[in-house]
This record gives structure tokens, sequence and C-alpha cells, in this order.
């Protein structure tokens, strides 16, 4: 049963209607289709699952992360339970008393010999540690979730424990904040364990406490993005810029001025840009591992509002939290035997990490912090706006280049999308389920990125096949070179790894540029292997009845496809093929799309015939979209004119390539000199 809001004020939000006490409704709304399947007040949260092959527990998990599973349920239902707690102290769910159900379970997770007791770090390192001084364990993130949701409840939970039992809990936190954790994001799990208590009256180490913070500020690059492991995602914005204000105003503002005024200054970076990530309706894209947090996206910009000097709009912060909220809840898909999904809509395996296990997509939970933000606070009082979509042009498009994390988001006036480039990429060659969260040449909040049953085949990815032998090779590495007269420039290698010198590596130098519903894209094959054949696809299209036209123009061609998303929604998409390639197919899918269960894919095909021969370099297509059946225009379908190569073949072996505009405006295409440009 999706969720319907029962309080609206259209005069307050006027382009969702959602107001506090909607979040309010959305928050009981998710616990109480958790909770009728608690059947006692003493089961922990472990709730129904219908997997259990990629996520954990399964067959090959070891025992203590049976216990991390009822952490996790625990720690990430209160993320929504704890504001509520705090508004409203007797709340009751499905008959539990919240406040006593979960001041009881966490006092059972914290106690040796309880069923529910989910062990210190040092009784795992004793029994399944293995010699290994550095290991880590799942429990370590659920501290985090666990002290922030004690702080917002305190009144009802923390301060009705006696001394002895906040004294054990006490332990248990120091444990995990004094030993070794993940290096990234994870150190922050530790420094909020840590100031939590310092908060709270308990002696800490200040040293570790400070070297876990100077480590996360080392990773920050820029434009508010703090480089999460090997590359960049939304960790940056749901744990980066959510604790570093938690952990100010615990401990940083008092102790550490400096780091302090420095995770603020990043967040107030942030705030310039990361409005214009969500689309007109506030859509998150699906993007970046832990696809399954969904709306958590939208947690870096509350956090803005706990620093003591956020610069973040108030009426666009709760208009884009509120849109991405609604993006999820309001699908009948959404849940599972009231779970939130495996997925980004419905039950999507393709997206899902074996570190997730049924009670995980809770952290998404961590954007209803918005809620201990008091009523009059100005992310509930002020008029909802639309930032940069009140006044974009029909005809307008938007960028916004990143270059310190390699991202680059464009708004469409036109159809009311934004989609994301991303640089900086690199995976290990044979990972092709994250290359699918990472490495796709564009990501949609309207067409969320499509996996694969054709080996042949990838939606937004460049796919090789090496004919001598073969071998099927995709992109998993994406290097950013910048922005240069409104075309941005990246280069993506072909199973890229240390073990060769690049010039051994068969790569795609992209270059690529909005038009007003998509992107054109004119991209330079190089490479020292052949033959070879290539295949280039579009979004994947939602099939729930789908028609299929063919359109050409002179030499040119497009495929165009119009049907609905599973919400009913009207939807349509082209892909053209101006030089370089041979032809358009469309191929059919099952299972590999996560808006609907069967999808259409269009793509692009061609063929090089041999080694060191003088062919077509240059692949330039289109990718449109719309939210409407009305047929795109033959401009919009078409809108190159002609083509002007600099060598007399019309190959583009060398020099800049002119694209000439029906409107005759002139897209230059140059890659000299973005060897010097890229980085990772």
């Amino acid at each position: 049963m999706k969720f319907e809001p029962k309080t609206l004020d259209f005069e307050k939000s006027p382009y969702t209607g959602v107001t506090r006490e909607t979040w309010i409704e959305a928050g009981k709304y998710l616990l109480e289709n958790a909770f009728r399947s608690i059947k006692s007040f003493d089961d922990p949260v472990v709730l129904p699952r219908y997997e259990d092959e990629v996520t954990y527990p399964n067959k090959n998990t070891p025992g203590w992360k049976v216990q991390a599973e009822y952490f996790e349920g625990l720690t990430r239902t209160l993320f929504i339970a704890a504001p509520l707690i705090a508004i409203e102290p007797d709340i009751t769910i499905c008959g539990f008393k919240l406040r006593d159900y979960y001041k009881a379970q966490i006092l059972r997770s914290v106690t040796p010999g309880d069923p529910n007791y989910v062990r210190t770090y040092t009784d795992m390192q004793a029994e399944y540690g293995e010699g290994d001084p550095f290991a880590t364990y799942q429990q370590t993130v659920e501290t985090c979730a666990l002290v922030i949701c004690l702080d917002e409840c305190h009144g009802q939970i923390w301060d009705t424990y006696t001394k002895e039992e906040k004294d054990l809990i006490a332990e248990f936190l120091t444990d995990y904040a004094g030993n070794p954790t993940v290096p990234q994001n994870w150190r922050l799990f530790n420094m909020l364990d840590y100031a939590f208590l310092y908060k709270y009256g308990y002696e800490i180490d200040r040293d570790i406490m400070r070297d876990h913070a100077q480590a996360i500020l080392g990773y920050y690059a820029g434009n508010g993005w703090y480089r999460d492991g090997r590359g960049f995602d939304y960790y940056s914005c749901w744990a980066f810029n959510l604790y570093t204000p938690i952990w100010n105003n615990w401990y940083g503002y008092e102790n550490e001025p400096y780091l302090a005024k420095r995770f603020e200054e990043n967040s107030n970076e942030l705030m310039k840009s990361y409005p214009d990530w969500f689309d007109r309706d506030g859509f998150t894209n699906m993007w970046g591992r832990s696809g399954i947090y969904r709306f958590a996206a939208t947690s870096a910009i509350v956090g803005n509002f706990l620093f003591k000097n956020s610069t973040a709009d108030p009426g666009l912060a709760r208009r884009i939290a509120s849109g991405s909220l609604l993006q999820f809840l309001t699908r009948d898909d959404f849940l599972y035997n009231g779970v939130p999904t495996l997925g980004f809509y419905r039950p999507f395996l393709p997206l899902v990490q074996g570190y997730s296990c049924a009670e995980s997509p809770y952290w998404m939970g961590k954007a209803f912090s918005c809620l201990t933000l008091p009523e009059d606070d100005p992310f509930w009082t002020a008029k909802e706006n639309n930032g940069t979509w009140e006044s974009l042009g029909e005809k307008e498009s938007k960028v916004t280049y990143l270059d310190g994390p390699g991202l680059c988001m464009t708004n469409h006036g036109a159809n009311g999308i934004t989609e994301l480039r991303t640089g900086k990429v690199t995976l290990p060659k044979d990972d092709v389920h994250t290359m699918w969260n990472y490495s796709k040449l564009v990501f949609s909040t309207k067409f969320p990125w499509e996996s694969a049953t054709d080996p042949d085949v990838e939606s937004q990815q460049y796919v090789l096949i090496d004919t001598p032998t073969g071998e099927r090779q995709r992109c998993n590495t994406t290097l950013w070179a910048g922005e240069k007269d409104g075309i941005l420039y990246r280069r993506q290698f072909f199973s890229y790894d240390t073990d060769h010198e690049t010039c051994w590596l068969t790569a795609m130098n992209l270059a690529d540029f909005p038009v007003p519903n998509g992107m054109i894209r004119a991209d330079k094959l190089r490479t020292c292997r052949g033959p070879l054949e290539l295949t280039l696809g579009a979004y994947g299209f939602p099939d729930n009845g789908t028609s299929i036209e063919e359109k050409t123009c002179g030499d040119f061609k497009a495929v165009v496809l119009k049907g609905h998303s599973h919400t009913g929604a009207p939807i349509q998409l082209a892909m053209t093929i101006f030089d370089g390639w041979d032809g358009l197919s469309t191929i059919s899918n099952t299972g590999t799309n996560p808006d609907s269960e069967n999808s259409v894919l269009v793509y692009a095909r061609t063929k090089r015939s041999r080694i060191y021969a003088y062919e077509k370099y240059f692949l330039i297509s289109q990718v449109i979209t719309k939210n409407d059946l009305a047929d795109f225009t033959e401009e919009e379908l078409f809108p190159i004119e002609r083509i002007e190569y600099t060598d007399p073949q019309g190959c583009g072996g060398y020099g800049p390539v002119r694209l000439v505009m029906r409107d005759q405006s002139v897209k230059t295409i140059d890659f000299d000199g973005i060897e010097g440009k890229l980085t990772l």
C-alpha cells in the first residue's frame, strides 16, 4: 500500500503540499508497516526478506554478522522513530510504545548473555579476528546511528536509563570508538561515538578523535564533496555532510574550532550546487552504490541547517526533501511485506550489494533528521520554492561543472529532468555490477540506469567486442578533463588495469554537450587493436506497452520509443545516430530495469574492419527524453545540420570537428591537449 498523505498545505508548499505534519505521517507509515512483522516486545527488528543469495545473512555469513542484522534493524528504524518519540513521547505503533521498545532493545543489544547481544569489537576480534589487527565489523556503522538517535530523543530514552545502564552502553560505544575502522567515511562513525560520550560526560581519547577528524578533512576534494574510498558518490552527502555538523555541535565547535570551521565551510560550498542535483520534481538520481538508501541523499541539505552559519535556502531545501520523499513512498511497488524493497523502486537485485540486509534501506531514515528542527525553523516556515527551475526557460539547459569531484549535472528546462555525467572513476575491470553504478556515460533522474542480460549491449555504456578473440570489454575507468566552450571532455578506458601502459588499451575520448531534452555525444575511438565491434545503448525504457518508430533525415537515423512507466506516467525516448555508426537496433529485456519488469533498449552498432585502418574515428549520436507523448519535432530528433571534419577523408583522425546545428550555432569538438588535463 503506497503512502497517501492526509495533511497537505499547497499555500505554504505549492510544489508538494508537504508540511512537517506530512513528514510525521510518513514516518509513522514506514514504522507501522515495519512493526507489523515484529510479533513480540522481546523480538529484535528482523524484517521479511525475499532474497538470500546477495544480501546477508546467507550461507556464507559469519556468526557475528547474524547479530549485526539485529543491530541494523534496531538503529536504522530508530532513525525514523527517534524524532517521532521526541515529538510525541507516548507514540504507539502496532501496539508497541516506541520509547519502551527501543529503550529495552538498545540495552539488550549491549548486554552480554542476552540473545539480542550484538557483541563488542573486542568480543568479535577474539572470536573472528583471525590475527588481523585491523579487522572491521558492521556494528561500527550502527553505533553511529545509535548515538545520533539517542541524542535526538535523549529525554525519552537516554535520560531515563540508570547510571549503571548508561555506563554499560558507554563501555560498548567506547570499545568501538577506539578500535580500527574502515579508512573512509567510517572514521566519522568513531568520531560521533566519541563525541556522544564527550557530550554526556565520559572520558575519551582526544588524540584518536583528532586523528580521525584531520583524516576526514583530508578527503575533501572541493565543491563540497569528499572522496570516499576510490571515488565519489552520495556517501559524500549522507555521511560527510550530515555527520560533520552533528560532530561540530557535540564536540568540534568547542574543542577543534579550525576543523569545525572547515567542515561548515565545505557544507556551505556544497549548498551552492547541490540543489541542482535534483530535478524539477525533486527526484533523486539513481547513481553510485547503496541506491537502496533512496531519499537519504537529501540529508546533506538537512545537515546544513544544523551548522551555526547555515546558507541553505530553506524553502528550496524542504521542496527537494519532500519531492524526493514522495518519489519513493507514493509508489505501489516501494514495499515488500511492509519493508522497503531491495531496489530503487521495485525489487531490483542488480542494484544491491552484499553488505546490505533486509533492514539496510532504513538508512533513508537520515532524511527524517529534518524533524529535529523546531516547528518555527525556517526549514518548516518558509514557502517552498523551486530554485533553478523557476527561472529556467523551456529550451534552456543549466550546466554545472564540478572539477573537484569530477561531476557535472544538467538541468533541462524542456523536460524537467536532471542528467548527471561523472568522471574520476576507476573500478576492477571484471566488476560489471559496480560499473552499472558508476560508469554509465549519463545518469537520468527519470530513466534510472538499466543492467544487462545481453553481453554485447549496455544502456548508456560502450561495449567493445574484440573480433579475433570474442572478448567483451567495458569501460571501467573514466578520467576527467573538464569543460571547454560548453563541451565536457572525459576519457574512458576499456578493461583498464595497471599491468598495461595506457597506449596498449582501447579508449574512448568523450565529448558531450546538452540539447534541450538530452545530450549529444561526439566521441572518438582510440585503439591499436582490430578488427572490432562497438555498441552503445540509450537509457533503458520501461516496457508497459511500447511503440517503436524509425525516422530518417538524409543519412541520419533515429528510433523513437513511446510508452508509460510503471506509475502510468507518459514517457518518450529517441536515439539518433549522425556519423560513425552502421545502424540502430532494439532489444527487449526482462528484470533489468528498476522501474518495470520489462524494458526496451535502443542501441547503436558499428564495426571496424582491421588494425591500423584509417576509418571513422568519431561516433556521433544523441539521446533525448521527455515526459509526454507529443511527437518530437524533426529539429529535436535531428538538430545537427552538417558535420565538418578537418581531414579531407572525413574520418576525424585529426583536427577539430565542427557540428553545425540547425539554428546555425556551432559546436567545435577538439581533443587536442586532453592528454595533459586528465585527472582521476
